[in-house]
C-alpha cells in the first residue's frame, strides 16, 4: 500500500546531449562523507570560454566577416555552434543559408542574451565545481580523455543545455535562465518545457548536468529497444555513477526530483516495487508502456498523487545501489559494464 510522507567546422559526429535531469547516490540528505580524496589529482585549471558574449558582440549588419573572425578565435566550437546547435549547416564561403540563419538567431535572441549576460556576469564558481567533478572522473576513469575546452553559449530554447563536441564541453545558458524566466512560463516555452521540467532550469543544476553528459559520453546509453527492467537499470546505473562523480551534491539537484518526491519514493519503496510486479510485465518491450515509467512526466500514471515521473529510473537506481552494496569490491567501471540482466538477478532486490 502506498503511503504519504505528509510533505508536499561542422563535424557530423558531434555528440549533443541535452540533460534536464541529473543523478545521485543516496536518497535523503544527499551528502556523502565516505568519498575518496581527489585533491591530489591534477586536471589543470578549468576555464570557461565565454562564446556567448563573443557571439552577441558581433555586428549583425556584418555577420559574415564577424563569424569568420569568431571561427578564427574559437575554431573548436564556432562550426559546431552554427552547424549543429543552430542547425544552420556548414560555415563556408558558399553557405548563405548558414549566415542568414545565424543573423536571424542573433537578432531574435539579442534581448535574451542581455538578460543572461546580467545573470551570468561571472562563471568562476562553476569553473571550481567542474574542476572538482573532473577530478572524480580522472580518479575513477583515468583513461578517459576530458574535454580540451569548456565553453558557454546561448542557443535556441529547444536546443541542448549541455553539448559535447569533439573538443569541448559546451554549456547552453539558455537552459538555465531561472525557473521563473518568462519564456519558460508562457506560450511555446510552456508547451516545450512544462513546469515540472522548467523548475530545474536554475544555475545549481549546471554542474550536475555536465557530469551527466560526461557520464553518458563515457558509457553511451544502450537502453533503446530493451525490455522495461533493463531500461530501468541502465537509467538507474547512470544515477548511481553520477553519485560517485558528485558525492556532495544534494539529491534534489542531482536526481531532478523534488525533496517531497524523494521522500515519497523512500516511504513507498516496497509498494512501488509491488506495483511493478503486479501490474506490469518487467520484460515488456511495448514502447507505450515503457514511456509511462521511463522519462519525464508530472507523475506516474496508475500510481497515487505524489509519485514522480521517471519512476522506473528511481527503481533501477535502488536496484543498482543494492547490487553495489553487496559487491563492494567492484569498481564503478565494473558496475557500469556488468550485463544488465546479471546485475538485476544478482541484486536480489526485494524491498519491504
Amino acid at each position: 500500500m502506498f503511503c504519504s510522507t505528509g510533505r508536499s567546422s561542422v563535424r557530423p559526429d558531434i555528440k549533443v546531449i541535452f540533460v534536464v535531469l541529473g543523478f545521485a547516490f543516496l536518497a535523503g540528505c544527499g551528502l556523502h562523507g565516505d568519498h575518496p580524496d581527489v585533491s591530489g589529482i591534477s586536471v589543470g585549471d578549468v576555464h570557461i570560454t565565454r562564446f556567448d558574449t563573443a557571439f552577441f558582440s558581433l555586428d549583425s549588419n556584418h555577420i559574415v566577416p564577424g563569424l569568420y573572425r569568431l571561427d578564427q578565435r574559437y575554431p573548436y566550437f564556432t562550426g559546431d555552434f552554427v552547424g549543429n546547435i543552430l542547425g544552420a549547416g556548414p560555415l563556408s564561403d558558399t553557405s548563405r543559408v548558414a549566415f542568414a540563419a545565424a543573423r536571424e538567431f542573433f537578432v531574435s535572441y539579442l534581448a535574451i542574451s542581455d538578460s543572461l549576460k546580467a545573470k551570468y556576469q561571472r562563471l568562476d564558481w562553476l569553473e571550481k565545481e567542474l574542476q572538482q567533478g573532473f577530478r572524480y572522473i580522472k580518479y575513477y576513469f583515468p583513461k578517459y580523455q576530458l574535454p580540451e575546452h569548456v565553453v558557454s553559449f546561448i542557443g535556441p530554447f529547444d536546443g541542448p543545455g549541455v553539448a559535447i563536441t569533439n573538443e569541448a564541453l559546451a554549456i547552453g545558458l539558455q537552459a538555465y535562465a531561472g525557473s521563473n524566466f518568462s519564456i519558460y512560463l508562457t506560450g511555446k516555452g510552456q508547451d516545450t518545457y512544462p513546469r515540472y521540467i522548467s523548475r530545474r532550469f536554475e544555475p545549481q543544476y549546471i554542474d550536475a548536468n555536465c557530469m551527466a553528459a560526461l557520464a553518458m559520453d563515457i558509457f553511451p546509453d544502450s537502453s533503446d529497444s530493451r525490455p522495461l527492467i533493463e531500461q530501468m537499470i541502465i537509467k538507474g546505473r547512470y544515477w548511481w555513477l553520477a553519485g560517485k562523480l558528485l558525492p556532495d551534491a544534494p539529491d534534489s539537484i542531482t536526481t531532478g526530483y523534488s525533496q517531497a518526491q524523494l521522500d515519497w519514493c523512500a516511504h513507498n519503496e516496497g509498494a512501488i516495487w509491488g506495483f511493478f510486479l503486479q501490474n506490469t510485465d518487467l520484460y515488456t518491450i511495448d514502447a507505450d508502456i515503457i514511456k509511462n515509467y521511463i522519462g519525464e512526466g508530472p507523475k506516474t500514471e496508475g500510481m497515487p498523487e505524489g509519485s514522480p515521473g521517471n519512476i522506473g529510473a528511481w527503481v533501477g537506481w535502488e536496484i543498482v545501489k543494492k547490487y553495489a552494496q553487496d559487491h563492494s569490491n567492484l569498481r564503478p567501471l565494473d558496475v557500469m559494464r556488468i550485463p544488465v540482466r546479471t546485475l538485476f538477478e544478482e541484486s536480489k532486490y526485494k524491498p519491504k
